[in-house]
């Protein structure tokens, strides 16, 4: 096969129905960080990109490898979360098919934190553990030279050499965010990307134009269940400068007219000084975007809440997660009761809206904990929530305890989906992974059908957002370890 000039195709997997099911028209999706960034720090070294957000065009994985083959490049490489892995290995299976000589490559989040394992058992030249950035510009360079050329020194790869798994050290983390070029927004497509829908329960009609904004990478803290940090390889956040901040900003809503955005630091109210200058600089755009953001409740303030709102950031999603303290202890989210009630009243003050985040089946909850997570949802009434099982993610250390207790997992990476047939949690000393997800199930029934919640809904965006919320919830859920399997493990 000849080569026309292409480099790399960098692929965002798809596999979004699997995963959602049913509610899959409720969930937004956004462009891909990673690969956005990815695409201009190869383009800007001089090597021919382009991407495929396969998950954003509703592409079967058949139709994801046809793409990857007409443009016949050197290297494609795929970077996957856990839950896009089944349409990964399908697309590198059919490759592999059809005999393309692409080199091909695994990279993000679910590699990272499993690279071994990925690489034996995916149809995959090289797997990245860790940054992309240094570790494939320098593969790019040797296959450039040499197609079929090993990667022996390149830090960051795992592959296979006379039947052995070889693997090199995580490469260095870009130090200075500052140094990355703009994110590559021309090879996405743009017009495809849509929020979720509580975002816009002020107007459903509209979802988009949708985009990212990015002012920090990484999160500095350690809860165990969470694996925002296994490409990073520990807790660590990096900052980007508010000047380069607002430089994104303005190019997304001067060329892509954005009107929806979320900010995607996993932990934007980290530093309260930088966080009031970028909230200024973006009041003073004033350009009505919709903005959306994460915090933790024991990181904000009135002051920084107030600028927030001037800024634009309608909604900030909290990690409450459990209605009891030992049970957030034991995940390692420290702060107690009165804070989660302070920063919830402090938000409502300030005018903005909240997603609240809840896991049931944390190792220490039983059924008296869980339903005390359910009455504090309940008090605090947000606009949303989201209730989630307690899931041995891979790269976190609940994966890793689980697989020491011999918990059983998911036999499929679609079994950690939230919402699929075969979703498996983790079980609880208290209970096991059938009661928890039950429960998770009723809650959530409960919580969004009670009338005081639909009431609240109806006086701030009106009755079209009850209607909304009411079809959501009739769309049920099959849960084949509920439904069919009563599992009776517990975490022990």
């Amino acid at each position: 096969m000849g080569n026309t000039g292409q480099d790399v195709v960098l692929v965002k997997p798809g596999g979004r129905v699997e995963t959602f099911g049913g509610l899959s028209q409720f969930s937004g999706f956004a462009p891909p960080l990673d690969i956005g960034l990815l695409a201009a720090y190869l383009r800007a070294k001089g090597f021919s990109v382009s991407i495929i957000d396969a998950d954003a065009e509703f592409l079967t994985p058949e139709e994801t490898a046809g793409r990857i083959i007409e443009k016949k490049p050197f290297l494609v490489g795929i970077f996957a979360h856990t839950l896009r892995m089944s349409h990964a290995s399908k697309t590198l299976h059919l490759l592999k098919e059809a005999g393309s000589n692409i080199r091909t490559l695994l990279g993000g989040r679910h590699p990272s934190a499993l690279p071994e394992r990925t690489l034996k058992e995916e149809q995959v030249d090289f797997v990245c553990q860790g940054e992309p950035y240094l570790p494939i510009e320098k593969l790019l360079s040797i296959l450039r030279k040499n197609r079929q050329a090993s990667a022996v020194e390149i830090e960051g790869l795992w592959f296979r050499q006379n039947d052995k798994v070889v693997h090199n050290p995580p490469a260095p983390l870009i130090s200075e965010l500052d140094s990355l070029p703009m994110i590559a927004w021309d090879l996405l497509p743009m017009q495809r990307y849509r929020a979720h829908n509580w975002q816009c329960l002020d107007n459903l009609s509209i979802r988009g134009p949708y985009s990212i904004l990015y002012t920090s990478i990484g999160c500095p803290f350690g809860c165990s269940y969470c694996v925002v940090n296994a490409v990073y390889g520990r807790p660590i956040i990096r900052l980007r400068s508010p000047e380069r901040v607002i430089e994104d900003f303005n190019c997304l809503v001067n060329s892509y007219q954005v009107r929806y955005l979320r900010i995607t630091d996993d932990l934007f109210t980290f530093k309260t000084k930088r966080v009031l200058d970028i909230c200024e600089r973006l009041a003073a755009a004033n350009s009505g975007i919709n903005i959306w953001v994460y915090a933790r409740v024991d990181t904000v303030n009135y002051e920084v809440l107030k600028a927030m709102k001037a800024a634009g950031i309608r909604w900030v999603c909290y990690g409450i997660e459990s209605g009891q303290e030992e049970v957030r202890q034991g995940v390692r989210k420290n702060f107690d009761r009165d804070k989660i009630f302070r920063a919830v009243e402090m938000t409502y003050k300030a005018g903005i809206h909240i997603i609240a985040n809840y896991i049931f089946g944390l190792p220490e909850d039983n059924q008296e904990s869980m339903q005390a997570t359910l009455d504090m949802a309940e008090k605090l009434n947000c606009e949303y929530a989201n209730f989630y099982t307690a899931m041995a993610w891979p790269g976190s250390q609940l994966y890793y305890e689980a697989i020491n207790r011999q918990i059983r997992m998911p036999e499929t990476w679609q079994g950690y989906s939230p919402l699929a047939y075969e979703t498996l949690p983790l079980p609880t000393k208290h209970l096991t992974a059938s009661q928890v997800l039950e429960f998770r199930d009723l809650a959530f029934n409960h919580y969004f059908s009670r009338k005081t919640y639909q009431d609240m809904l109806a006086e701030k965006f009106g009755q079209s957002a009850v209607e909304h919320v009411q079809r959501l919830l009739q769309k049920k859920i099959k849960r084949k370890y509920v439904e069919e399997i009563k599992l009776t493990q517990y975490w022990q």
